[in-house]
């Protein structure tokens, strides 16, 4: 097998499906030719230099493998959209399992819809996108975005931003063997402990049966130290496999898919912006009285703001250690030994099995089955005191949690007494069960003209709980997983912060057509989703901002709900919302000449209201004033685009009215009257913008490639606070930045590949008040790969140098903006240096 070097893979079945291109997410949409997207792939390369822009009825771009292997081997699949015009990510360090953030035409990773082979990948809840915890690159065949628009069988209740669809390689017909070892450090000033080192293998068995049984399995570990976290540590442990059986020789397969993924990392380190802006807009920051630059400020800047380690918690403050009889010892949860942010850990347990099938019924009929499964433990929180003695109020007793304290009711120190508040962590758990099903009926009509129906049903089961844990003398918890080691109350129940259930439902039914007419090509689709959300509330919601009281089971609960601190609260309560939409989806492309074509399309997206806004919503009667509605969006591309041997270039404009922005802000109505700060709609936002490439091959063994984008956006109306109007009407949307562009070159010399590319990207406002911003920042990244030779099996061996953020430019991470504060942010990952062997055989 002649070795793919990292993303390449031996994809001869996809190639013989047909017209499957490399395409949407789910099987049904890659055989209906699906052109709605741009592409990221390692499959193909038929275009300039690794570059291509199919004509399609939207803005679309591919970057195959020429490009996409030259990436540092693990990086994350989304830092790779990077190169695409009108994304912009930033990676919280430089190897990707720290996470990160992102946006697309304006719009946050929570407004874009992430999916596995069709499988969805944003939680259930609230549609965050977790970075860190994608699947390796090298057993990718492709990473397609699509820009504000989704796909009609697409299992995504928030897409009003696009989606991102990545799909797995097929298995290789020849056996063969992959293996990656890197190591790497951060290179920059001030970095300590950073070490990065990372192995993949993947085995390929090659066509077992000589019928098209195949298959291959994959292993990768990945460990190093946080750059911005002096006490963070990043151990992740992945496998992936997929089983492919051809059917016939038109195409027809049934494969299936397996993912897990494993991390045990620390947060990566962040600060308020605040104290982050004077490095970025100065070049240095006074911390203790010394004077830093930017290239050390920002490493110094989480040492000046937490504790130093190794420290010590005192045995009086631990649970199970050795208390003071009649002293009410008390251990401090907001400066103590394990309370700093970077201390905080951020464990999941992600696994999935994907199912993929295409079934040729006659000449002209094809139904293809897309079943999956995933599940999902997580959680993220810090330190918290917990407490001996019962909550008493109005004559009552009563274990739980109350007043955002947590309450025992038993001695935990040993001591004899109920005075002590001890050491604890209290994360925010959540554990997901998700089923999915797409399943397409393709119908070609006549030459030229194809139609399709679909349906698409994802249910989701996200428990969400807080359980209380312990901590050891160190600071370290009991257990990663507080749900696995809780502390338990007098009568053996564990202590909660929060305790519901909700159900995330999706059933959908899609049509499409794509006829092409001389040299006009036309596309109507419609989606019509239906999503229900139900939702168990097991404690009582004691404020309109969703704070909640979750006393333990087991007690007469009168006295605390005749309290006459308890007046206003909602009762522990289920209620189900749902919501339905029409979503049309039409476009076109004109042939204006061989190389020349216009394009244009119209899409309507809709994210539904996640499980926090509903669930705050159950403080007031199902009353429709209290019930977020969900976001939509009219997105319009128009453009034009140039492909003619060695030159490929597009350039298209969009125009999206942005309807019912979801975001927390003050109501006037809530809290009896009196104003609370809550999730509300707050009205409409107009969005434009510019995105345009050109790829150029001035040899046969070199490329040259340009890429910009200009996005604008305008907030129409002012919101309200509790001190009056804040004017953001007229304000561009904060978070995001206004313009971006960059590009790369490369150049082969027979076994030496030399590459470089760079990206700037422009200021980004900090809030909807528009009073400040984060300054612009540029990322040199240059990457070098010999190869050292060839093994008689016909595989290769290779070296490959990466050095990113050449210059070591400081600059301020990803944050999603805000209504009037500045809000916390990452520091941009620093200057860092891998090397990687790559051996295939």
């Amino acid at each position: 097998m002649k070795f793919k070097y990292l993303l390449a893979t031996s994809v001869a079945g996809i190639a013989a499906a047909g017209a499957m291109p490399a395409a949407a997410q789910s099987t049904g949409s890659i055989d209906f030719e699906d052109d709605d997207v741009i592409i990221v792939t390692g499959t193909t390369d038929n275009g300039v230099g690794g570059v291509e822009i199919p004509n399609t009825t939207k803005a679309k771009q591919v970057l195959n493998e020429e490009i996409i292997r030259r990436q540092r081997p693990g990086q994350t699949v989304n830092d790779i959209v990077n190169l695409v015009p009108g994304v912009s990510f930033q990676n919280n360090d430089p190897w990707g399992s720290s996470g990160g953030g992102f946006t697309i035409r304006g719009f946050s990773s929570d407004r874009v819809s992430q999916t596995l082979d069709g499988l969805p990948l944003n939680d259930s809840g609230n549609y965050a996108l977790y970075t860190n915890q994608q699947v390796d690159p090298e057993v990718l065949e492709e990473v397609n975005v699509n820009l504000g628009t989704t796909d009609v069988d697409s299992p995504t209740a928030s897409a009003t931003g696009g989606t991102i669809n990545i799909r797995t390689r097929e298995p290789s017909d020849d056996a063969g063997i992959t293996a990656t070892m890197t190591f790497g450090d951060v290179l920059s000033k001030g970095a300590e402990d950073t070490v990065y080192m990372r192995g993949f293998v993947m085995l390929d068995t090659g066509d077992i049966t000589g019928n098209g049984l195949k298959m291959f399995g994959s292993a990768s570990y990945t460990s190093y130290g946080v750059p911005y976290n002096p006490y963070g540590k990043i151990d992740k442990k992945q496998f992936n496999a997929r089983i492919w059986q051809d059917l016939g020789s038109n195409g027809d397969f049934v494969a299936i898919s397996g993912h897990y993924n494993e991390n045990r990392n620390n947060f990566a380190g962040s600060e308020s912006i605040a104290n982050l802006l004077p490095l970025a807009e100065d070049g240095e920051v006074e911390i203790n009285g010394v004077t830093y630059n930017d290239k050390e400020g920002r490493f110094q800047i989480y040492q000046a703001f937490g504790d130093t380690y190794p420290c010590s918690i005192a045995a009086d403050e631990l649970v199970g250690g050795v208390g003071n009889p009649g002293v009410s010892d008390r251990y401090d949860d907001r400066s103590g030994c394990g309370a700093p942010f970077y201390r905080r850990y951020n464990p999941s347990d992600t696994g999935n099995i994907r199912g993929a099938s295409r079934f040729s019924i006659g000449d002209s009929l094809t139904f293809t089955f897309d079943p999956s499964y995933q599940y999902v433990k997580a959680n993220g929180g810090g330190p918290d005191d917990l407490r001996e003695q019962f909550f008493t109020v109005n004559g009552g007793s009563y274990t739980g949690a109350f007043n955002g304290g947590y309450y025992f009711g038993r001695d935990l120190n040993g001591d004899g007494d109920l005075l002590d508040r001890l050491a604890g962590t209290d994360p925010s758990q959540t554990t997901t069960d998700r089923y999915g099903v797409i399943a397409n009926l393709i119908y070609d009509i006549a030459d030229n003209h194809r139609a399709r129906l679909t349906y698409t049903w994802d249910r989701a089961r996200h428990r969400q709980t807080g359980e209380i844990s312990g901590m050891y003398e160190n600071g370290e918890p009991w257990n990663v997983f507080a749900i696995d080691e809780p502390v338990l109350d007098v009568n053996g129940n564990p202590v909660q912060k929060r305790d519901r259930l909700s159900y995330a439902i999706l059933h959908q039914v899609s049509a499409e057509y794509t006829g092409q007419f001389g040299d006009l090509t036309a596309k109507l689709a419609l989606r019509a989703p239906f999503f229900t959300r139900e939702l168990n509330q097991n404690c009582f919601t004691t404020s309109a901002g969703g704070f909640v009281d979750c006393p333990n089971p087991g007690a007469d609960l009168s006295n605390y709900v005749n309290a006459s601190f308890n007046d206003d609260h909602a009762a522990p309560q289920s209620r189900t919302y749902k919501y339905d939409e029409l979503l049309p989806n039409v476009g076109f492309t004109y042939d204006i000449s061989d190389a020349m074509s216009v394009f244009g399309n119209y899409a309507k997206g809709l994210s539904v209201p996640g499980t926090d806004p509903l669930y705050d919503s159950l403080y007031f009667a199902d009353e429709d004033f209290a019930r977020p509605v969900p976001e939509t969006t009219d997105s319009f591309d128009l453009g034009m685009r140039y492909q003619n041997g060695d030159i490929e270039a597009q350039l298209g404009a969009y125009y999206t009215k942005y309807n019912n922005r979801l975001a927390v802000a003050f109501d006037p109505n809530a809290n009896d009257g009196e104003g609370e700060f809550v999730f509300r709609n707050l009205g409409k936002v107009d969005k434009w913008g510019i995105d345009g490439s050109i790829a150029y091959r001035p040899s046969r063994n070199s490329l040259l490639y340009v890429f910009g984008s200009y996005n604008d956006s305008e907030i129409q109306d002012d919101v309200l606070d509790e001190n009056g109007v804040i004017p953001t009407a007229g304000n561009q949307e904060s978070g995001t930045p206004t313009y971006s562009f960059g590009g790369r070159g490369q150049i082969a010399f027979g076994d030496f590949e030399l590459g470089a590319q760079v990206k700037h990207t422009g200021p980004r406002w900090i809030n909807d008040t528009n009073q400040d911003k984060a300054p612009s920042y540029t990322v040199v990244d240059l990457d070098a790969r010999i190869t050292l030779g060839e093994f008689a099996t016909g595989g290769d061996a290779a070296i490959q140098l990466n050095l990113t953020n050449l210059f070591d430019e400081y600059y301020i991470g990803f944050f999603g903006g805000s209504l009037d504060d500045f809000g916390f942010a990452q520091i941009g990952a620093p200057r860092a240096g891998s090397i990687s062997l790559i051996i295939g055989y």
